[in-house]
């Protein structure tokens, strides 16, 4: 398939698939002029990647899960099975931080400031600053990256 093709057929864009051909998360062969074929087991390889991404999963952890499968082959359903297992902790972790999230939004977003007269996390003094910059007091799974930016991924996850 040319990449135009796997482009439309995948919803990933050409600029993504080039991308992940450089990050060695999908592969495809070249014809004498140059341009890149994909097999269409590729489709099965972006979907994998793409609902890894929406667990959390940076690029670099893809890699990692995508090279555990024999000869860099496509994922199958027991593959699937195996792999998205490791990744009900994460998402169990998500969920309670968003419900924790959710339950203190009115009271205060963890970000250490000192801008509310009344804190329900008490961080009199500032003391927050002395853990770093950001939303220290926001759970570390609120604290990532968002997955749909590759900005970070080559740098490694933040956390």
């Amino acid at each position: 398939m040319a990449i135009g093709e796997v482009a439309a057929r995948s919803g990933v864009a050409v600029s993504a698939l080039r991308y992940y051909e450089a990050e060695g998360l999908v592969s495809c062969e070249r014809t004498a002029g140059g341009a890149r074929r994909f097999p269409r087991s590729v489709l099965r390889r972006l979907a994998f990647i793409r609902a890894a991404q929406n667990v959390g999963l940076s690029l670099p952890e893809i890699r990692e899960a995508l090279a555990t499968l024999p000869e860099g082959r496509t994922p199958t359903a027991r593959d699937w099975a195996r792999l998205s297992h490791t990744w009900r902790a994460r998402l169990d972790e998500q969920i309670a931080a968003l419900t924790q999230l959710r339950d203190g939004l009115a009271a205060c977003i963890g970000c250490g400031c000192l801008s509310l007269s009344r804190c329900a996390l008490s961080n009199a003094g500032d003391v927050a600053a002395a853990y770093g910059p950001g939303a220290r007091w926001l759970s570390p799974a609120l604290r990532r990256i968002p997955p749909t930016s590759n900005a970070g991924d080559a740098a490694g996850r933040a956390g």
